[in-house]
């Protein structure tokens, strides 16, 4: 049986549409913002100043699947209420992450509904949210293969949902310098193997800061349809992942040099 993901069974690539926001038509699409939404005041600055650098859409977690059930996992709907004034006062979409299905009603104004890593085989919330007429980011899990995020994909596809984008975000292996290795391999091969989107999540493939950039620009070099990047106005007093943020201005640099990777790729794929 070929999968509905399987770019066989589906060979032009899909574009899922989010308003005036598309992933999947060759373009590159930029999703930022805080890891975590710690007040108004923090994810309205870092909103505005995103927007100024080019990115498309925002994002904010307003719960946060943390390890140590001592550290700060967000504002809830709270959270969710604030992500969405950001959103409507700067006209970008927002991104937040959902963790289960009792949640669902909370998000129907969201604009993308993220799957993290450590709930990408929680096959009832794929199943209920491929019921929903709202496009999914699925992200890969750190300890999970590339079949086994398609068929997690399969779960919200068979289900009625056709818009759904996959994440690549770093996986675990030996190597103990970063937070995990992120696979590059997986972007041009999932990009082969299946017709979805491909975004590239370089925040949590590496845990530091320092090569977000060039770790983001070589993603785009192989062809993702987008970049989500964790960016905050004060990374080293962030209540989530301050280690693995950019700040205001590194975010302005990661994007002029995003933009220009992306021509160069546009070159590539379309000589003269």
């Amino acid at each position: 049986m070929e999968l509905l993901a399987s770019r066989k069974k589906h060979p032009q690539n899909t574009i899922v549409n989010i308003g005036k926001v598309h992933f999947g038509d060759g373009n590159l699409t930029a999703i930022a913002g805080p890891c975590t939404i710690e007040s108004k005041e923090q994810l309205f600055a870092i909103a505005e100043a995103v927007k100024a650098s080019g990115a498309d859409l925002l994002r904010g977690g307003a719960y946060k699947p943390r390890t140590s059930p001592y550290t700060f996992r967000g504002l809830g709907p709270k959270g969710l209420e604030y992500l969405l004034e950001a959103g409507q006062k700067t006209g970008l979409p927002v991104v937040s992450e959902i963790m289960e299905i009792a949640d669902i009603p909370l998000f129907k104004d969201v604009d993308l509904i993220q799957v993290g890593a450590k709930n990408m085989q929680n096959y009832p919330l794929l199943e209920a949210l491929g019921k929903l007429d709202k496009p999914v980011l699925l992200k890969r899990g750190s300890g999970n293969t590339i079949e086994e995020l398609l068929y997690s994909a399969e779960y919200i596809l068979s289900n009625g949902n056709p818009n759904v984008i996959l994440c690549e975000r770093g996986i675990r292996t030996f190597e103990p310098m970063t937070r995990n290795t992120f696979d590059i391999n997986a972007i041009p091969l999932l990009k082969e193997l299946s017709h979805l989107p491909v975004v590239a999540d370089p925040s949590h493939g590496t845990g530091i800061s320092s090569i977000v950039t060039p770790v983001t620009h070589a993603a785009i070099a192989s062809g993702c349809d987008g970049i989500m990047v964790e960016v905050h106005n004060d990374p080293a007093c962030a209540l989530c992942d301050g280690q693995q943020a950019v700040d205001l201005n590194g975010f302005a640099q990661l994007m002029l040099g995003a933009r220009e990777y992306e021509k160069i790729r546009c070159i590539y794929n379309n000589p003269l």
